[in-house]
């Protein structure tokens, strides 16, 4: 369980961890099941953020704009990197192999500078109502969290790389369906119970506080399904997965959790 910890740390953050003793795929495996926690961190950040904004000091514009820098900070802009890459190969042509090539250089085209931009916007926009509200930032912080499942969701076991080297051929077929299910049933239970309590917190007395929970869980829902589109469409271009793929999935998957947090906090 350590090596798995400081594995899904080390990737996913950019906090300094010791590396793992040992590496094998049931290590990977956890560790991409453990990404979701690797988010406390920015999570906490953006209800920090949201704080501010309740007092009046710090335009919610403003704190959205800095919710999404920590969080790149923290990924190193890895999950960024991959969604520009895969979106610069997918627009190449339909060879793979001319696909694969695109994505290992270094530099971003057209088509991975619009995919860049155009999802950061949508995240500002929808951070910039979300964190106006608890139960808004609540949801915001369920849709963060769930975003990680799209680690275990391109994982799968059944899910080849698309090449045999590279993070994607080290994770690959590591994550069970069933260990799968279970991961996306906790995120979404935990999440229902986050979502439950600030809604309470905040509308004491409604009758209709338990919709946070019901509205947390649909936002894993979208969450994961904008994780599961994202592999869906990158394998059958690509043949599997590679590290850019996954980083892509989390940045779509974020993306669409947040626009459902912000759709889920109109019907809240």
């Amino acid at each position: 369980m350590r090596d798995a910890w400081r594995f899904a740390v080390g990737t996913f953050t950019a906090l300094p961890v010791r590396a793992p003793e040992h590496v094998d795929r049931r290590v990977t495996g956890l560790a991409m099941l453990l990404a979701p926690a690797t988010t406390v961190g920015a999570g906490l950040a953006w209800v920090v953020l949201a704080l501010v904004v309740g007092t009046g000091l710090l335009p919610a514009a403003v704190a959205a704009t800095l919710a999404l820098t920590v969080t790149t900070l923290q990924s190193r802009a890895l999950h960024l990197d991959g969604l520009a890459d895969l979106a610069d190969g997918l627009t190449s042509g339909h060879d793979r192999e001319r696909s694969l090539a695109v994505m290992r250089r270094g530099d971003t085209g057209p088509a991975g500078a619009a995919a860049l931009v155009l999802v950061l916007l949508l995240d500002a926009a929808c951070l910039t109502t979300l964190l106006r509200d608890p139960v808004g930032t609540a949801l915001a912080v369920v849709a963060l969290a769930a975003s990680r499942l799209a680690c275990a969701v391109c994982a799968r076991d059944g899910i080849p790389p698309a090449r045999p080297e590279g993070l994607g051929q080290g994770v690959a077929g590591t994550v069970g369906r069933a260990q799968l299910v279970a991961a996306s049933v906790g995120v979404a239970t935990l999440a229902a119970l986050a979502g439950l309590l600030a809604a309470h917190l905040a509308r004491h007395g409604s009758s209709t506080w338990w919709l946070g929970a019901a509205l947390s869980a649909a936002v894993v829902v979208a969450a994961v399904g904008g994780a599961l589109a994202t592999r869906r469409h990158a394998v059958r271009r690509l043949g599997g997965i590679t590290g850019d793929v996954i980083g892509a999935a989390i940045e779509v998957s974020l993306a669409v959790g947040l626009v459902a947090a912000t759709i889920a906090l109109s019907l809240a």
